[in-house]
């Protein structure tokens, strides 16, 4: 089953915005493969607010029908619906479930789907980033991409395609070399080193990999 987002008359409204919000601030989309049916994209690094509305319009020019996660109180009525058919997907944090499971299941019933995820969990300060962008990709057997917002060169888009190995540290590494030559909107909330963010075996939390 081939699974599209069907966006009503307001979600297409907040989509064409994105698009020429990012159009009119002077940024250039850039995509150096065209993404696979399934993988997950790195959104990263994320210190502002701005780095979703970017990125957000980033995909839709590209036309890359992706998906992201969001605690449930963002879907409630009146903009639930608008908020699904802009490709959310709900989470409840009040209930103990596994986010990497959940997500692998999503992958695994699907014969499309794109997850965008920011590691870093929040646009603040963040000592390590979340792991379970990383653990969805291995147990789904999907790609890593690696996604950014540039904002030094006012580029933003995908690229290289990691293939995850379980070798968690020799993963990161590559992940790593690429982001320290993308420069954040607050530079000073970014990470220096992604490379030693705890490589927890069996992430459990429940917001693993949510949108901050």
């Amino acid at each position: 089953m081939h699974d599209n987002i069907k966006p009503n008359w307001l979600s297409e409204i907040v989509r064409r915005f994105s698009v020429f919000v990012y159009t009119l601030t002077g940024w250039t989309a850039v995509q150096e493969n065209p993404a696979p049916r399934k993988c997950v994209i790195i959104a990263a690094p994320h210190t502002s607010n701005w780095d979703f509305i970017y990125f957000f319009g980033l995909t839709n020019s590209l036309k890359i029908q992706s998906y992201w996660i969001g605690k449930d109180t963002l879907f409630k009525w009146p903009f639930g619906d608008m908020m699904r058919r802009m490709g959310g997907i709900p989470v409840d944090r009040s209930k103990s479930q596994n986010m990497v499971d959940a997500m692998v299941e999503e992958f695994n019933k699907r014969d499309d789907f794109i997850l965008t995820i920011p590691p870093e969990g929040t646009r603040g300060n963040v000592r390590q980033w979340r792991t379970g962008f990383y653990y969805i990709a291995l147990k789904a057997k999907v790609p890593l991409i690696i996604g950014m917002m540039d904002y030094a060169k006012k580029t933003g888009g995908l690229g290289p395609q990691i293939e995850v190995t379980g070798d968690y540290e020799a993963d990161m590494a590559k992940i790593s070399s690429f982001y320290h030559s993308v420069t954040p909107k607050f530079p000073e909330k970014a990470m220096d080193d992604i490379v030693h963010t705890n490589p927890d075996p069996e992430p459990s939390e429940g917001r693993s990999g949510e949108k901050g």
